[in-house]
């Protein structure tokens, strides 16, 4: 999950000498600062480089903007005239600030800590392109898969092979580990689940692994609830990470067996500190730790969270598997 923001001042401060959201993303000095802030202020195990899922359709040449209070804001797609007009050649000219940022990095994180890429999965970057922004219903997008599915396949090819590359390209310029992140997956139906979440994010994965045999893989299905086991099964996935809403007994028993898990403390519980927050840590902790797993969020940490709370936490989960072990 993001771990630098606007909870952090330093970031506040950094992010006050930049111009727009995406400045930051494609400014390589000034996205590696932020991605090491958390890291030199709390010690994680590992980081992961400041960017954004929405970077994939601005390369592709799709009008993008971050607007204050409102989130990103697309130029909608509604029809294959628009799929026409994106673009794919120089994708990853248009992207080399993200790679410089990941070099810059890496080079100055200490060698065990991991340095993580990340990317959107076609289906939640389809649904903001589509949409035009952030939505409840999908209504648009929904409409546009289920009724003209030909047609719609049209964008997720696209996706498929831009998301492939700039994953690719990531690892070639340092990152250890990738995730994917399909943040509304668990908004499709069983019917379209394995077409337009699952069967992506597999060709992907397949496509990565071929260019990037050993570089682990994790894939955030949020909200996929049982399907999960579907996402886990899929070759070359190293680990799934968990939404907060699953049940970690249904985990322990169904899914660890199989598969690494990362997750699942619900951000709000890291908002509010003190002893609900250790109380369930703990509780996670005890499930799912006998077998190999990730202490981490459900989601990301929300922009009001004071950052002793961060630290609270770091110290808290380390020292119990200091206990614990």
């Amino acid at each position: 999950m993001r771990q630098a923001g606007r909870y952090l001042s330093e970031y506040r401060e950094v992010r006050k000498n930049t111009g727009t959201f995406l400045d930051l993303c494609y400014s390589p000095d000034q996205a590696a600062e932020v991605t090491l802030q958390p890291i030199n202020r709390f010690g994680f195990d590992a980081a992961i480089i400041f960017s954004d899922i929405l970077v994939v359709p601005d390369a592709l040449g799709q009008q993008v903007s971050f607007k204050e209070g409102i989130g990103p804001v697309l130029t909608p797609i509604a029809n294959s005239g628009d799929i026409k007009e994106l673009r794919f050649d120089g994708l990853r000219d248009f992207l080399e600030p993200v790679y410089s940022a990941l070099k810059i990095v890496r080079a100055e994180l200490p060698i065990d800590t991991a340095l993580i890429g990340f990317a959107g999965a076609p289906w939640t970057i389809a649904t903001y392109m589509v949409e035009g922004g952030t939505s409840r219903e999908f209504a648009k997008t929904k409409t546009w898969a289920f009724s003209e599915p030909d047609q719609f396949s049209q964008l997720i090819e696209i996706l498929i092979s831009a998301i492939t590359d700039h994953l690719i390209a990531q690892v070639e310029a340092g990152a250890d580990a990738l995730q994917i992140f399909d943040s509304w997956a668990g908004m499709l139906p069983d019917t379209a689940f394995e077409k337009w979440s699952l069967d992506p994010i597999s060709r992907i994965v397949a496509g990565v692994k071929c260019k990037c045999p050993n570089v682990p893989i994790i894939v955030f299905p949020r909200l996929a609830g049982h399907r999960y086991l579907k996402v886990a099964a899929i070759n070359g996935v190293s680990a799934v990470s968990l939404d907060q809403t699953i049940s970690l007994n249904w985990v322990r028993e169904t899914l660890q067996p199989g598969t690494i898990v990362q997750g699942n403390l619900d951000p709000i519980f890291l908002l509010a500190g003190g002893d609900a927050m250790k109380a369930e840590a703990e509780r996670i902790l005890n499930i799912l730790s006998k077998k190999p797993f990730v202490f981490n969020l459900g989601h990301g940490v929300l922009p009001p969270t004071p950052p002793d709370h961060v630290a609270d936490l770091r110290e808290f989960v380390s020292s119990w598997l200091r206990d614990n072990r």
